[in-house]
């Protein structure tokens, strides 16, 4: 059983966003010595809350931090950009990191309709284009002319492709290329993952460098020696989700802050809808839980992200769940 990170850079009441991203990079660090397979980095716009706007920048700078690990996006949101010039963006991370690099792409905006016009002129039915821009960059990312044109640099490794998605779209597309697929397991509380998976691997038309279907799913999930402990720093999520639900964006807050206001009555019925679903206690129990997950889906490999006010107790959770796991690392 392989797992996996995906990191947000979430912002953090109190302290500036340039802290998010260098704890990014220290997370990193943190994951290739506990033995995680994966380093996943999500790309968003104009929000308060996750401010990781620029994955392949980050990427470069984790690839210089670690030697192992591999390192990707989660994604690039392509309708914004030019898939040549992604390509060779991506053409040059692995350069960097020959053998360890994942091109997660994704159709969303990754933000509101402004952002996505302010990126993109031409924002404005460009979702529409998605299968196309994949078919090339699926093609300027080989080894291989397209179009007349290569992207450079050539080098002994090629990207690997995902096609990342929360709905049965993403998964036909990935299955008709022959691409691996992850679903977002976590946008909605695993709804509509069974469907996903089912119609990927039913639908699936092999490729040459991927053979046969490859999937996995990306769940959140908090980790602590106690159980009391581990829903308690998961406070700042369950703040964060019923604030957003409401259109209010902010930071990360402070878990005992929350719990010193409480939650109003209204927010009952939807706070424990959440919690009934959430993967979040004792690492015994967490891990429990996702092998149970991955066992229904029959994945060998889950992607975990996982958010908390104290940057100490998120890489607490993930060491953790590495030791439950028994990783090959060093530092669980």
């Amino acid at each position: 059983m392989l797992l996996s990170i995906l990191d947000q850079s979430v912002a953090l009441a109190g302290r500036g966003e340039d802290e998010a991203i260098r704890d990014t990079l220290a997370l990193a660090e943190h994951a290739e010595s506990l033995g995680y397979a994966r380093f996943w980095l999500s790309e968003h716009h104009g929000l308060p809350s996750i401010v990781g706007s620029a994955p392949e920048i980050l990427m470069a700078a984790v690839a210089a931090r670690t030697r192992r690990i591999r390192i990707g996006s989660a994604g690039v949101m392509l309708p914004h950009y030019s898939a040549l010039k992604v390509a060779e963006q991506f053409r040059v991370l692995e350069a960097l990191a020959p053998g360890r690099i994942d091109l997660g792409v994704g159709r969303a905006p990754g933000g509101d309709m402004r952002i996505a016009q302010a990126l993109n002129p031409n924002a404005y039915g460009a979702a529409e284009h998605f299968p196309e821009q994949l078919r090339d960059l699926q093609a300027w990312t080989s080894l291989r002319a397209h179009r007349g044109l290569t992207a450079h640099p050539l080098t002994a490794h090629a990207p690997q492709l995902w096609v990342l998605g929360s709905s049965d779209y993403g998964a036909q597309l990935a299955a008709h290329l022959g691409l691996p697929y992850a679903f977002a397991y976590f946008f909605m509380d695993g709804q509509g993952v069974e469907r996903a998976l089912e119609l990927y691997r039913t639908l699936y038309r092999p490729s040459e460098r991927h053979p046969s279907p490859q999937a996995t799913v990306c769940v959140w999930a908090l980790a602590a020696e106690h159980a009391d402990e581990a829903h308690h720093h998961a406070l700042s999520r369950d703040r964060w989700r019923l604030d957003r639900a409401r259109g209010r964006l902010g930071p990360l807050l402070d878990p005992d802050r929350i719990a010193e206001q409480g939650f109003a009555a209204e927010d009952m019925p939807a706070l424990d809808a959440m919690r009934a679903k959430a993967f979040v206690g004792d690492a015994a129990d967490v891990a429990q839980r996702l092998r149970a997950l991955a066992a229904s889906l029959e994945l060998d490999e889950l992607v975990i992200n996982t958010w908390a006010f104290d940057p100490e107790a998120r890489r607490r959770s993930y060491a953790l769940l590495a030791r439950e796991f028994g990783l090959p690392g060093v530092g669980a």
